[in-house]
Parts: C-alpha cells; sequence; structure tokens
C-alpha cells in the first residue's frame, strides 16, 4: 500500500556546460559539492532522500507544507552561493514537487506523484519552482512566498492535464541587494548570454507580433494606443498586460467581464480571469470578454518560446 508523501526533484541547470568549462574531474566535484549539500538540507528540513541522480535529488517529504518551505529555504541559500561562484560556473536550481501515494521498493520509490515531480522539473526554468495543486492544498503562502497558477499542463503518461503552480519566492527582507528570483544575474545561468532572452507571439486575424521580454509590458485592447490592438466589441479598451516577472510571461486580466486561458494540450481545462492574472507557457489561446463557448468570442493565440 502506498504512503502519502510530497515528491520533491531538484536538478541543476547548466551542468552540461560546466563540465566544459572545467573539465570531467573539476565538474564532477563541483557538481557533486552542490548535490550533497541539497540532499543534506532536505534532511535537516524533514525530508528523506531517496537517491542521488548525477546533477539532481530525489526527496520525500511527510506534507506539502514541510517541503515548500525547504525547497523556498534552498533557492534562497543557493542563490546566494551562485553570487560567490567563478564566472560560468554557477548552476541554478530547478525544482518539481507533487503530493501523492508513493510505493516504497528497495530503497527506490515509485507513484504517479514521482513522475510528476521530475516532469515538472524538467519543464520549469532556471532558479523556478514548479507544484502540483495537490502538494500546495493544505499550504499557506508566506512572507516572500506566493503561489500563482500556471494553469493545466499534460503531463506524459497521464490522462489528464495536471493544474501546476509557480512558487515564487523572495530573498530574505533582511537582504538589501536580491530581490525575486527570477531577477538573479544573466551571468548565473552559464550558456545563456541574456536571461530574458525569451519571447511571446501573439496572433488574431491577419495580425501577428512578436513582443521580447524585454520589452514587456505590452496591452492587449481595442484602443490605438495598445501595444496589440484587438479591435472587437466584446474587448475591453485595455483588456489585458502581459508583464515579464520572475522568469516568466505573466499575463493580467484588466478588463470588465474577463479572459480566459486555454493551453495547448488542455482542452476543457480553461482559467478564467476576472482581474486576475496566470503565467503563459508554452503555447494556446485567450478568449477576451467571454468563454471559448460562445462561437462570437474573439481569440487570440499565444505561444511563449
Amino acid at each position: 500500500m502506498g504512503v502519502p508523501a510530497t515528491v520533491v526533484f531538484t536538478d541543476l541547470h547548466g551542468s552540461t556546460a560546466v563540465f566544459e568549462a572545467l573539465g570531467n574531474a573539476l565538474a564532477t566535484e563541483t557538481i557533486t559539492g552542490i548535490t550533497t549539500w541539497i540532499a543534506s538540507q532536505c534532511e535537516l528540513a524533514n525530508g528523506r532522500v531517496v537517491k542521488m541522480l548525477g546533477d539532481g535529488v530525489l526527496a520525500l517529504f511527510p506534507d506539502g507544507d514541510s517541503a515548500v518551505k525547504a525547497v523556498v529555504e534552498l533557492q534562497r541559500q543557493h542563490v546566494k552561493h551562485m553570487l560567490r561562484a567563478p564566472l560560468g560556473t554557477a548552476m541554478p536550481i530547478r525544482i518539481g514537487l507533487a503530493s501523492g501515494d508513493v510505493e516504497m521498493v528497495d530503497s527506490d520509490c515509485y507513484g504517479d506523484a514521482v513522475n510528476v515531480a521530475a516532469r515538472l522539473c524538467d519543464l520549469c526554468g532556471p532558479s523556478q519552482i514548479w507544484a502540483d495543486a495537490a502538494s500546495l492544498q493544505r499550504v499557506a503562502e508566506a512572507q516572500g512566498v506566493t503561489f500563482r497558477i500556471l494553469g493545466p499542463i499534460a503531463i506524459r503518461g497521464r490522462a489528464e492535464p495536471c493544474t501546476v503552480y509557480q512558487i515564487e519566492w523572495q530573498e530574505d527582507n533582511a537582504s538589501e541587494f536580491l530581490t525575486m528570483q527570477g531577477q538573479t544575474p544573466a551571468v548565473l545561468v552559464p550558456g545563456e548570454s541574456d536571461v530574458l532572452g525569451r519571447e511571446v507571439e501573439l496572433r488574431w486575424a491577419e495580425r501577428s507580433q512578436r513582443f521580447k521580454s524585454f520589452e514587456l509590458p505590452i496591452h492587449i485592447g481595442r484602443v490605438r494606443h495598445v501595444e496589440f490592438i484587438v479591435n472587437h466589441p466584446r474587448v475591453s479598451r485595455t483588456h489585458a498586460r502581459l508583464e515579464w516577472k520572475n522568469g516568466s510571461v505573466l499575463l493580467v486580466d484588466l478588463s470588465s467581464y474577463g479572459s480566459w486561458v486555454r493551453f495547448a494540450g488542455a482542452s476543457g481545462s480553461d482559467v478564467l480571469l476576472r482581474r486576475d492574472e496566470c503565467v503563459l507557457h508554452g503555447e494556446g489561446d485567450l478568449a477576451l470578454g467571454a468563454s471559448f463557448a460562445d462561437p462570437h468570442v474573439p481569440t487570440v493565440h499565444f505561444k511563449v518560446s
């Protein structure tokens, strides 16, 4: 019979570039030092380390609350460590969380939560934490820690999409030189010349525009002064805003009647926003002013790459 647990997967982003920069011996020593530290921090936070995975760690926690506190503290401490790392050797941590029953077999663990946590770890960006809804069910936001919905995400091997949140964390208030995790300097990410090197494409009718991350925020609406015009009576004058925040593209609804978000591969699992916000990822569609059930609703296609 399975044991309920919150599964934590961690991965070091950019480890391949570190091997190229340092050579096998020194890179292995560096990576092993970091993963050993991650494992020890998990154990200090009431977690159980199941196994080391080269440049990652798999750990189990008794509940979502202890897991969230542990991974947020991991990110906070690791960002400080990276600021002292030699140029080109810093490796941000990516973390995935999922809760559910876990089967223990020969000192290893199996189950849907294990698969989901591993997949979320693969999908999230440097210094990010993605968690399924179950792992946050009984967890309250704390000072400097907020949960932002990413919507339904298709997970390989699962028939139904998984509702996912990004755990946004802020450095300790006592720190004066660090703010949100998405604002870590570009030099911390090996192999990437610009941490804002992403873009979002919007398409409606015959109009198609691309916006770089550094060009955000931009607005969607039916008036001339917005950056992406959707000239339709259902659309508010300034209907929504796209922001770059914490390494992600954020959609903020500003409208009178709301916005609906449908992610590709998650048909029927729409996210309704009424003066609310969510993170856009992958590609999908935005219904402005009415739901997708309305055949006349203006629909904007988006793609984040």
